[in-house]
Parts: C-alpha cells; sequence; structure tokens
C-alpha cells in the first residue's frame, strides 16, 4: 500500500474538514437563511389575511361577551357569557339553525349527484365539447345578487316565466313560490343546486382526467361493464375529490347569505331565514351587535367542527391506507 492511497482525495486534511462541519463552526446555515427568505416571501400574503380575517374574528369574539348596542350613548360593558346564556334559550335561533341544515343537505346531496353526472358526461368524447364546458360554468361565472334578482323574475307570480308555462300546459295558474310557506324552501334550494352545481362539476371532472385511461381499458378488456368500471376503477380515484368538494360545499352552503337575502328576505314567516340571516338582521335590523357577535362565534364554533371532523376522517383515510 503506497502513501498515496492514504491521503484524501480532496487534498485537504481530514481533520481540518471534520473541523468545519462541527456544531460550533461560525459558518453561516443555509436553513436559516432559508426560513428568513421564505417569511419575507409569505408576508406580502399573511398582512391581509391578518388584518382583513383574524383581526376582525378576533374582535367579534371579543364583541360577544359585551352589550354593544347601536345607538346606545352609555360605555359598552363586559357581560361576560350573558349573551351565550340567552342564546341557548332563543328559539328563533335554533330554528334557523334547523332550517339551516336543512338548506345545506337539500343544497348539497343533489347538487353533487348532478355535477357528477354532469362531469361524466362533459368527459366523454363529445363533439364541441369545449362549448358544452363553458356553457356548464356559466352559473358560477354570475355573482350571487345577480342570480338571485333573475330567479326572482324566474319565480314571479304575475309574468314569471314558470308559472307562464304552467299555464301554458294546462296544469294550472301557477302559485307565488317564493312567498307561500310549503313552497318557499324548496324553491330557493332549487336555485342553490342551480347555482352551486358549476363548481361541483369542474372539480369533479378535474378528478376524472386525472384517473388513468388504461385502467378503463384494462377494465372493458377484462369484460367489466360501464357500472362496474365506475365502481372499482372511477370512484376509487374520484373519492378524494368528491369528500373534500362535498365537505367544502356543506360549509359553504351553511354559510350561504347572499342569495336567500335576495330572494325572500328570510321569509316568509321565517321559514327561509338561514343563520346568517337571523344574526344579520340581529345587528343591522335591530342594532344587537353584541348578541349577533354571539350567534356568529356559535356558527364559527359549529363550523371549525365540521372541518375537524372532516380532516379527522382524512388523515384516518391516509393512515388506512
Amino acid at each position: 500500500m503506497t502513501l498515496a492511497s492514504l491521503t484524501p482525495r480532496s487534498g485537504k486534511p481530514r481533520s481540518a474538514r471534520a473541523r468545519s462541519t462541527r456544531p460550533g463552526s461560525t459558518r453561516p446555515r443555509a436553513g436559516r437563511q432559508s426560513d428568513h427568505g421564505t417569511w419575507f416571501l409569505v408576508l406580502p400574503a399573511l398582512i391581509p389575511i391578518l388584518v382583513l380575517s383574524v383581526g376582525p374574528l378576533l374582535y367579534g369574539i371579543s364583541l360577544a361577551f359585551t352589550d354593544s348596542q347601536a345607538g346606545r350613548t352609555e360605555p359598552t360593558e363586559w357581560i361576560g357569557t350573558l349573551n351565550f346564556r340567552d342564546l341557548v334559550h332563543d328559539t328563533l335561533f335554533w330554528d334557523s339553525f334547523r332550517i339551516g341544515l336543512l338548506w345545506a343537505l337539500g343544497v348539497t346531496v343533489p347538487q353533487f349527484a348532478l355535477a357528477l353526472g354532469l362531469a361524466l358526461l362533459l368527459n366523454q368524447n363529445l363533439r364541441l365539447r369545449f362549448l358544452a364546458r363553458a356553457l356548464a360554468i356559466i352559473p358560477w361565472a354570475m355573482p350571487e345578487v345577480v342570480v338571485g334578482i333573475m330567479w326572482r323574475l324566474v319565480y314571479n307570480p304575475d309574468a314569471g316565466i314558470l308559472n307562464e308555462t304552467i299555464r301554458d300546459l294546462g296544469l294550472g295558474d301557477g302559485r307565488d313560490w317564493l312567498s307561500g310557506l310549503a313552497t318557499a324552501l324548496p324553491a330557493v334550494v332549487l336555485v342553490g343546486v342551480w347555482a352551486g352545481m358549476p363548481q361541483t362539476t369542474v372539480a369533479l371532472l378535474a378528478g376524472l382526467q386525472n384517473t388513468p385511461h388504461e385502467l378503463h381499458e384494462a377494465a372493458a378488456l377484462d369484460g367489466a361493464g360501464a357500472w362496474r368500471r365506475f365502481r372499482t376503477v372511477t370512484w376509487p380515484a374520484l373519492r378524494p375529490v368528491a369528500l373534500a368538494i362535498t365537505a367544502l360545499n356543506f360549509i359553504w352552503n351553511f354559510n350561504s347569505f347572499a342569495l336567500v337575502y335576495v330572494l325572500t328576505g328570510g321569509g316568509p314567516g321565517g321559514r327561509t331565514r338561514l343563520p346568517m340571516l337571523f344574526a344579520y338582521e340581529e345587528a343591522f335590523r335591530y342594532g344587537q351587535f353584541g348578541y349577533a357577535a354571539a350567534m356568529g362565534c356559535v356558527m364559527v364554533a359549529v363550523i371549525s367542527m365540521m372541518l375537524a371532523l372532516y380532516l379527522a376522517g382524512r388523515l384516518k383515510g391516509g393512515d388506512e391506507k
């Protein structure tokens, strides 16, 4: 064995190389520089979130423990949990909460079913498929206020297209859909399904396009029919997207405000008064800011529980995989 074979190839003694990498070395660490650079890049997006989201949320939570009212000349006082204790016995609020759950379920479930069928259709090799996809997302591109005004015209009892069609078909004289106690909530649910279906369709269509086409071809060669291919190939690949968009849709629908406000304003007789509408009326119609803030805290807590359950299910599913 020669002396050259014992010499490090780098030409630098091993002891010097070891000293340069010891924990006590004064050489700057790349990790710290990377952390500072990351915070510098994130800060422009983080500041608006803190100012416009986190700040108002904390202020609303603190307001829920006060007796803040509109036009009050005395200083606002801290009253502890009195607003929450009153809220527990407020039957009107819990009735609006029940209506909100019915609305969210009534919109989310058919919304997903119809969007899944439309996504499967738009995923086929159809003629003018690009035009069909563009038409399918038109309701999504329209503001909720515009959608509400448009459907108010459709439901108009005197000159609405729905009642005119019923009269032309000889099915009756029509009815006042948005003012009837039995028809107001179903009519509003129909509008919610129509307005929210495009975003669900886009999400499901993206999931379908990420499914490998070779799996469908292999299943077809094995003799699997359309339903079996959907059950064994399409749905397992689409399930994560479906669960995510369904959970988000339920939360969005539960927090709906503009669409129902334009259509019915919460009427008739409170049949379409969602929790957000009830809190809005308490704050800006009756001036009970502290009480309305307590309602907002309850809704934030409920939504946080929904998100926690969803994330727990997702994490459990990931661990099982």
